[in-house]
């Protein structure tokens, strides 16, 4: 509701706040003495104006010796008729027996009619309050497709024709993920490539105003569906917004556009001793970072996303351009709209400019591997390592499938040794390198405590380090490029309180056996979060029901034991019933509240998250 709105609706809230003063009026005493020019309040007490003049607070509140003490309960002094200007003539006394008649003429309100009075000048108010409110939209109704290619076809002469595509490859490349089971068959009419953030407002007004849906694009290596596009509309692809716009080394933060993979980030602002420390998967832009609110390996050390983003420009469905804060590395000013926005899929607006924080590139690094008998000694040794307090830069763990998939698949720096088939720590180490060295001694005697005299593998020069490092960073790609024709992967992650995690990795593992099929886990322990990968046949009904019976069990189980269903993947299309048993009704139906008030058309990044609220669907 808008100010003037209110102060409108507000009208007949005064009349019934003066209404009292009126009805007052209709007592034989009050009004004679009102139409003598007395200027008492309704009770008989002085007006808050006769109050100030007769009575300062020295008066009241500086006792002298005269005064008693505790001061004697306060009596109001008789009302005083008020001063009359100069020259003006006194009224004639009111007759008695014409008091009546002259009361009539002044108040025309006798006293059963008070009640019904108030009660029409209340309902008045709250009709007319109700009538300014903002109406909830009672339904979504989206563009057909005729209408949507009107829409790209506005855009493509809005920000150049050769920035929009209708190629039906590269809008399949852009609806489907080999990453992800979770699909739609349906595509979008057209992909959009923005160049600034005014692309993207242009984009956003055409596509308000034809009410078609706008999809965010960026690598393109989400894995729950988070840029499909069930509702069709134009794809919105960041890959020509990749500018760093401003790089601030003495303030240690960067702004770029969304386009911008995070190692190209860290390789061109390398030579200033800083760097941006997340790291998911190697083909990552910020952009999508942002959206999921990802993390990665360093995650133990460092953080998540959110973690690390200073501000954000965002566009919003109509068109209009917000920026969540200014720039300083700590604020409590007003609302935190930088976290709204993180990890929201582009479903709140589109992001089109982040400022990230940096930190120093540590002085050296290192690895080390440790491979141990079961799940259970590997987590056991991970919880100890935890609690060490040694700085580990992060803690990972592949099973034993994993490793032999690597040994079979990897690549060559990764087949250079042998790797023990069993499940298996992978430790980075950062700082000086004396710290190292005493970090990975130390680190070797907690796990052997914990397992036995294992061998403790650490590397020895940066060569060993880069390649026993890429083990870890490449077992998701080894399977993905490495599956036989016409097989899915199914990729899911959770997380839990530690305590809990080498439970549910042995509970899902076992389950995952029973299967027949290939599945591995690959996992963040030092911050209780775990991947699944299960490959199998999309044409067996059988086993892609229970493939996805496994994944709902855990799911389950993370909830039971106090996790989240989605520990750095954000939910997408994949996970929406997830989140509603994760957060319920209430939690979701304030999320909804949220998006219908910056996207009442529902047209940002529509069906992700959560789905369109029944009350709000065509019928």
């Amino acid at each position: 509701m808008s100010r003037i709105q209110l102060i409108r609706a507000q009208q007949p809230l005064r009349a019934a706040f003066h209404a009292p003063t009126l009805l007052w009026r209709s007592s034989p005493r009050l009004a004679a003495a009102h139409h003598n020019g007395e200027t008492t309040t309704g009770t008989g007490h002085l007006s808050p104006r006769q109050w100030k003049s007769t009575s300062s607070s020295k008066q009241r509140f500086a006792p002298g010796k005269s005064e008693q003490y505790p001061p004697a309960p306060y009596k109001p002094p008789e009302p005083r008729v008020s001063p009359l200007p100069p020259k003006t003539k006194v009224p004639k006394p009111i007759p008695a027996e014409d008091g009546a008649r002259e009361r009539g003429r002044q108040l025309p309100i006798p006293y059963y009619l008070a009640l019904p009075a108030a009660f029409i000048v209340v309902t008045l108010v709250v009709v007319n309050i109700r009538s300014f409110q903002d109406p909830k939209p009672s339904s979504i109704a989206y563009a057909n497709r005729e209408e949507m290619l009107r829409a790209a076809a506005e855009v493509a002469a809005a920000i150049g024709v050769d920035k929009v595509s209708y190629d039906e490859d590269v809008l399949d490349h852009h609806g489907h993920s080999e990453w992800s089971t979770s699909n739609t068959p349906v595509r979008a009419v057209a992909i959009a490539y923005p160049r600034s953030t005014d692309d993207v407002v242009a984009i956003a007004k055409i596509c308000n105003a034809r009410s078609v849906p706008m999809v965010p694009y960026g690598a393109g290596s989400s894995v729950e569906g988070n840029f499909s596009q069930p509702y069709s509309g134009i794809c919105i692809d960041f890959t020509h917004m990749d500018r760093i716009i401003a790089f601030r080394p003495d303030d240690m933060d960067v702004t770029v556009q969304p386009g911008v993979n995070w190692m190209d980030l860290n390789s061109r602002i390398a030579e200033s001793g800083l760097f941006f420390p997340m790291d998911p998967s190697p083909t990552a832009t910020v952009g999508g970072m942002v959206s999921t609110n990802c993390s990665g390996t360093n995650a133990m050390r460092y953080g998540t996303m959110k973690d690390w983003v200073v501000n954000l420009t965002v566009v919003l469905a109509d068109g209009s351009v917000v920026k969540t804060r200014r720039r300083p590395r700590k604020t409590s000013a007003g609302y935190n709209l930088t976290s709204l926005f993180v990890g929201s899929e582009g479903t709140l607006g589109i992001v089109t400019e982040m400022t990230l924080k940096l930190a120093p590139i540590p002085a050296d690094t290192s690895v080390a591997v440790v491979s141990l008998p079961t799940i259970a000694a590997a987590a056991t040794a991970a919880s100890a390592l935890i609690r060490s307090g040694i700085p580990l830069a992060a803690l990972e763990l592949m099973d034993d499938v994993q490793m032999r998939f690597l040994n079979e698949h990897g690549s060559e720096a990764v087949r250079a040794r042998t790797w023990v088939e069993a499940p298996t720590l992978f430790l980075k180490f950062s700082g000086t390198t004396d710290g190292i060295r005493s970090d990975a001694r130390r680190s070797g005697e907690i796990v052997r405590a914990v397992a036995g005299n294992i061998p403790f593998h650490f590397a020895k020069t940066k060569k060993d380090e880069r390649d026993l490092w890429a083990a870890r960073k490449e077992a998701l790609f080894t399977m993905v490029n490495n599956r036989p024709p016409g097989t899915e992967i199914w990729s899911t992650d959770v997380a839990v309180p530690l305590s809990r995690l080498a439970e549910i990795i042995d509970i899902s593992k076992r389950e995952c056996g029973a299967l027949g099929i290939f599945a591995s886990v690959v996992g963040h322990v030092g911050d209780g979060n775990f991947h699944v990968a299960m490959m199998y046949d999309p044409k067996d009904e059988v086993i892609k029901g229970k493939v996805g019976e496994v994944v709902h069990n855990m799911m389950e189980r993370a909830l039971e034991m106090e996790g989240t269903v989605s520990g750095e993947h954000a939910i997408g299309i994949g996970k929406k019933e997830c989140l509603l048993d994760e957060l319920g009704e209430g939690t979701i139906g304030i999320m909804q509240t949220l998006k219908r008030s910056v996207d009442p058309k529902w047209i940002m990044n529509p069906g992700k998250v959560f789905d369109i609220p029944a009350d709000m669907k065509k019928a």
